[in-house]
């Protein structure tokens, strides 16, 4: 009698434990707007830190963590520690607060969430609101845009506002936290891209644990401000000056209602990690990439992107007179949201493809085509 297509399957083993994905909740909850990232850096080192040499902060908080700091050869792990957050931008007399983005916010899912204002006393609670649907009976229904969505704190003038410590500048947060979903994803806001902060801290608890010992130096990176157009990465390849990068990020999981295949391509959470192809990814490392997750029965996805990817691996690639980088992207559902949505065993697998990948590339090795 045949085997079931099923039995043949091979069955996931889990990457995450018990305890990382406590630091991985503890992560995503707490709040690391672009260009106010350090709370969260904090955390992402002090669960870094027994599986690395060294590290050092650069004096906007992009951290790194290395092992094998001495070695010349330096390859880069990379993901982004930033999320996108408002910014107060006008006080109304009446108390109302109108806001400005700090990086690629959605203002269509702002009325009626929940929000932190941080100031220098505390956060301060309020909510976006919006006219009831009583209210706009009869009328021409107005959709949400940058400049009609407001904040109430509470406050019934501008004074009362700024007794709170609320100013123009003062940066603001979704309050929405981590949860497991159905036993299959991890949802919150901000997977965009602290997810890939923890799996490249993942990559480094399995070489430690592993007793790995790799033939050149490991910098661990976690940018600021990529949301704001890859600013942290920019400045940290320059201090770097790595010999290769390669860069995780999240990309479009096309699935979901109202998503045109035709243009973002056919990428699905739950098969497996994403492998692009774009000017600014070299083609041996990539080449790389896939002959492990083949060898390693990793599963994994294609994405072609025009011109740039739009992440950190641009920023890698176009500095010190040209790094070969590769992107490794983790499909993700709902961007930009509160909800954005994650397949566990992607995130397994993104991180079992960048540990492999790493045991594969030699001291000094030269990914130039010809020579």
């Amino acid at each position: 009698m045949a085997k079931k297509k099923d039995d043949d399957k091979k069955k996931h083993v889990s990457v995450v434990t018990k305890k990382s994905l406590q630091f991985l909740e503890e992560y995503i909850n707490n709040p690391a707007p672009t260009s106010y990232e350090w709370e969260g850096q904090k955390i992402w080192l002090n669960y870094l830190k027994p599986y690395i040499d060294e590290h050092f902060i650069d004096n906007y908080g992009t951290a790194v963590g290395v092992i094998n700091p001495k070695a010349a050869y330096k390859v880069v792990i990379e993901a982004h520690a930033d999320e996108i957050s408002w910014y107060v931008n006008y006080i109304t007399a009446d108390g109302l607060i109108y806001v400005i983005r700090n990086g690629g916010s959605d203002h269509q899912i702002a009325p009626s969430k929940r929000v932190n204002i941080h100031t220098e006393k505390g956060l301060v609670k309020a909510v976006f609101g919006w006219p009831a649907i009583h209210t706009r009976h009869g009328e021409k229904e107005q959709a949400p845009e940058l400049k009609n969505i407001f904040l109430d704190c509470g406050c019934t003038s501008k004074e009362e506002v700024e007794k709170l410590g609320i100013h123009v500048g003062c940066v603001i947060t979704y309050e929405d936290e981590f949860m497991v979903l159905n036993d299959r994803y991890y949802v919150g806001r901000a997977l965009d891209n602290r997810v890939g902060g923890f799996m490249i801290a993942e990559v480094a608890r399995l070489l430690k644990e592993n007793k790995k010992k790799l033939p050149f130096g490991l910098y661990i990176v976690n940018s600021v401000q990529e949301e704001i157009g890859l600013r942290g990465a920019e400045m940290i390849a320059q201090r770097i000056k790595p010999n290769v990068a390669i860069v995780t990020d999240v990309t479009h999981d096309t699935t979901t209602p109202m998503i045109n295949k035709n243009t973002q391509g056919d990428l699905s959470a739950g098969k497996g990690p994403v492998v692009s192809y774009a000017p600014a990814v070299q083609t041996n490392l990539n080449k790389l990439l896939i002959k492990t997750a083949e060898k390693n029965d990793i599963p994994f996805q294609r994405q072609a992107s025009s011109r740039s990817t739009g992440t950190d691996t641009d920023a890698f690639a176009y500095s010190n007179g040209g790094v070969p980088s590769a992107l490794i992207s983790l499909p993700l559902r709902y961007m930009h949201t509160t909800v954005e949505m994650v397949h566990k065993e992607d995130v397994d697998n993104v991180i079992s493809l960048i540990y492999q990948s790493l045991l594969n590339i030699s001291d000094g090795q030269d990914f130039r085509e010809f020579k």
